[in-house]
């Protein structure tokens, strides 16, 4: 019965855990689905998402609206990004931008050092110390926020994915990119939207694991990131519902191996899941085996 107990504790920890994962993956796979690009500095912008929410809130401002901000200002960031850094590249070949990627990435990572200081700050208390125990189960506040503020937004992306007219663009896009030009869809525009859209959903990622771990620097988007790509590639990259299932199984992965006590292995759970991936399926979980264009 302990047993029991503490699988369903663990599992409660991963979906919160996952559920963050879940929304940096959903940036990455956009933007992949979109234009094939795997954005390495999506992880980065998850961080200027955490500064921004941690500035706001230290000014007073409530959680909610603090969030609001940070997806606000990161996808202006999101969409600069693109029209400066890739968009010059789209035609280029494919090992240019991965380069110019890594190289925004780390421009970002120094000068959000120049600017805050290398230091961990750390993230103002704004849930009350509370928890809820439900059967003997405990749930903090922080993972009702996380799960609850992922919820809502899973729903409405879905939302904007499947029933709006730039959703409709987007998923045009995402099959043929140049007949969808054809058709009037202007490839710019809904690419610029992608972004942003991505970003913000970093954002809101980086605020809640501020609230979470209590802590931020400006290299903390490093490893998330990394684990975000894990998950897309996992689900199927490209496939929204893919990042999703991917990005909650790494968390409910991460989450059984700390609890048990192997926490030293719980970043290389990330990559052997990786590994297993490319290798039993390279497509992924819901991915299809294609041949890529050369």
């Amino acid at each position: 019965m302990e047993f029991m107990h503490q699988i369903l504790q663990q599992l409660i920890n991963g979906i919160s855990l996952g559920s963050i994962y879940a929304l940096i993956a959903l940036g990455y796979t956009m933007i992949y689905g979109i234009i094939k690009l795997i954005n390495f500095a999506h992880g980065d912008i998850y961080m200027v998402g955490a500064y921004l929410g941690f500035y706001a809130i230290t000014l007073g401002i409530p959680v909610l609206p603090a969030i609001l901000i940070s997806m606000a200002v990161t996808s202006l960031l999101g969409v600069l990004v693109e029209r400066f850094a890739y968009r010059p590249l789209r035609h280029a070949p494919r090992i240019s931008v991965l380069i110019t990627a890594i190289g925004v990435s780390f421009l970002l990572e120094y000068v959000m050092m120049a600017v805050v200081s290398p230091t961990p700050r750390t993230f103002p208390a704004t849930i009350s110390d509370v928890s809820f125990d439900v059967a003997g189960l405990i749930i903090s506040g922080q993972q009702l926020l996380i799960m609850g503020v992922t919820f809502v937004l899973m729903l409405i992306l879905t939302y904007i994915v499947r029933s709006t007219k730039i959703g409709k663009a987007m998923r045009a896009a995402s099959y043929d990119t140049e007949a969808a030009q054809l058709m009037g869809i202007n490839a710019n525009r809904i690419i610029s939207v992608t972004f942003a859209i991505g970003s913000a959903l970093a954002a809101v990622a980086g605020v809640l694991i501020g609230i979470y771990y209590n802590s931020i620097d400006p290299l903390m988007g490093l490893m998330p990131g990394i684990k975000a790509f894990v998950a897309a590639v996992f689900g199927g990259i490209g496939i929204l519902p893919g990042a999703v299932v991917g990005g909650l199984v790494l968390g409910i992965v991460e989450a059984f191996i700390s609890g048990f006590g192997f926490s030293m292995f719980r970043d290389a759970a990330a990559f052997a899941i990786l590994i297993l991936v490319l290798l039993l399926k390279p497509a992924g979980i819901f991915g299809k085996n294609i041949k890529e264009k050369v």
